[in-house]
């Protein structure tokens, strides 16, 4: 087992696939000649060369165009977005096209492509570079969305992107592309649509996904100082969502808080909420809590960056407040 940075499990997922595939091929702003903005494809022009690692214009709507049309004549596009802020231009072709072309053609229409890139905040980065968009996303039928920044789980879940028959929306995080984890030499895939237990609990469970599993892991392990034993699960797959291991999970512990990068309306704790209150009401002993970002626009001052972010001090307050302890 080796201890590796994000950056480089996604790599290794896309190189791995593009030797095993000469279908699959990549695209984006700045990948090929610069290795990508956050060097996530260092070293892939030189050994796939610029038909299959291709740099593009800054025009997100046309590259995706390009890329959902090829994935529907039989290649397997990886489309990369600098962040998922810009691909908004592009949202045209993720959820007008390549979300409906299955549908819309009766079958007679593949598009197996993966548009991926970086995810939510960063820091002092503003407003318009700072927002997170599972939950848009997920919103959408013939979509598969996936978000995580663990490098064990990123590259287990991007191969298996790359080999999904659907368009797969990949969500990673620019604050965590240097952030080691263990992976193993050995090829492997991990199944899309199974959220993994990272701590095992009793008292509560706590559920999150890519950069905020900081935080739920940060506060599980201060709760243990005093005794609280958090159960945390990291969810990877937005949609299809793991409903049974979170199910599972608040019949042991009987609590259930959420703690997300979206903002709080309409978001992905608002579903997990509903769902999990009509499924598994009766085994809840206090209502669902859950801490998301603020109902508001990423400012660019540190202290009210601090402010807009969920954090482990109060996360820790609120699961202690499920618990019906004192503050």
């Amino acid at each position: 087992m080796r201890s590796i940075p994000l950056r480089q499990a996604l790599r290794e997922a896309m190189e791995e696939e593009m030797r095993r595939d000469p279908r699959v091929f990549l695209m984006g702003e700045e990948v090929a000649q610069y290795n990508g903005a956050y060097k996530v494809s260092q070293g892939m022009l030189d050994e796939f060369g610029a038909k299959r690692v291709i740099d593009t214009p800054i025009t997100e709507l046309g590259f995706a165009a390009i890329g959902v049309g090829a994935a529907m004549n039989n290649t397997r596009p990886i489309i990369e977005f600098m962040t998922w802020n810009f691909a908004e231009l592009a949202i045209d072709q993720v959820v007008n096209h390549a979300a409906k072309v299955l549908s819309m053609s009766g079958g007679q229409f593949t598009c197996p492509i993966v548009f991926r890139g970086p995810n939510g905040s960063a820091g002092q980065l503003g407003a318009q570079h700072s927002q997170a968009f599972e939950n848009w996303y997920a919103n959408v039928p013939g979509l598969k969305v996936i978000s995580t920044i663990n490098p064990y789980d990123a590259k287990g879940l991007l191969k298996a992107a790359i080999r999904d028959e659907d368009p797969v929306v990949f969500m990673e995080a620019e604050s965590s592309y240097g952030e080691l984890g263990d992976v193993p030499e050995e090829e492997y895939i991990i199944e899309i649509g199974k959220a993994d237990v990272k701590r095992a609990g009793t008292d509560v469970t706590v559920v999150s996904y890519n950069k905020m599993m900081k935080v739920a892991m940060g506060a599980a392990e201060e709760l243990a100082k005093e005794g609280i034993s958090a159960e945390v699960i990291d969810l990877r797959t937005i949609r299809p969502l793991d409903w049974q291991t979170i199910a599972e999970s608040v019949k042991k512990t009987n609590r259930l808080v959420i703690v997300e990068e979206q903002w709080p309306f309409g978001s992905i704790s608002s579903e997990i909420t509903y769902r999990i209150q009509k499924e598994v009401f009766d085994y809840l002993d206090a209502p669902i809590r859950r801490i998301t970002s603020a109902d508001a626009n990423m400012h660019y001052a540190p202290n009210l960056v601090a402010q807009y972010l969920p954090d482990v001090p109060r996360t820790v307050k609120l699961i202690k407040e499920v618990m019906y302890l004192k503050k």
